[in-house]
């Protein structure tokens, strides 16, 4: 198998995650890029495709002369902010595939059961909430943020 210039990213980042202390890194993009011979946006376009939230990673940027960009592994389970993280994220709105992949994520990691799963995904399913997008999204963001916060302390 053919590793691309992403994947080597990736592969390099998330061993800096592992190898660290607290499940975070913080990062310099110009000092990846230069690393790597790439450019920047290339680093971008890794972080913000391969560090989702949905794929268990809370990304913060500060930028500017002394900027980093600093990732955080969620570990749903043990950490106790992180199921409050997961609330924050979905925010006031959100779409159905990010819905899905917050779901999914909670199933994969144990947190809700398959049948739970199954349960939120039709709640929050464009077919059953048939209204404008933007409403859509808010209506998906509000149900889902209450079911979770039904599931998670009940």
């Amino acid at each position: 198998m053919v590793l691309n210039i992403s994947d080597i990213i990736e592969q390099y980042i998330k061993q800096m995650l592992k190898s660290g202390p607290s499940n975070s890194v913080e990062i310099q993009r110009s000092e990846l890029a230069d690393r790597f011979q790439c450019v920047p946006s290339q680093i971008n376009y890794v972080i913000s495709t391969r560090f989702t939230f949905e794929k268990g990673y809370v990304v913060e940027s500060k930028r500017g002369g002394g900027g980093y960009i600093r990732i955080r592994k969620l570990d749903l389970k043990t950490d106790a902010n992180a199921l409050q993280a997961v609330i924050k994220l979905i925010g006031s709105q959100i779409t159905q595939r990010e819905a899905q992949g917050v779901i999914q994520r909670l199933r994969e990691e144990g947190i809700i059961t398959a049948r739970e799963a199954r349960m939120l995904e039709a709640a929050v399913s464009r077919d059953v909430l048939q209204t404008s997008v933007a409403e859509r999204d808010q209506l998906r963001a509000n149900l889902l943020s209450a079911m979770l916060r039904a599931i998670l302390t009940g």
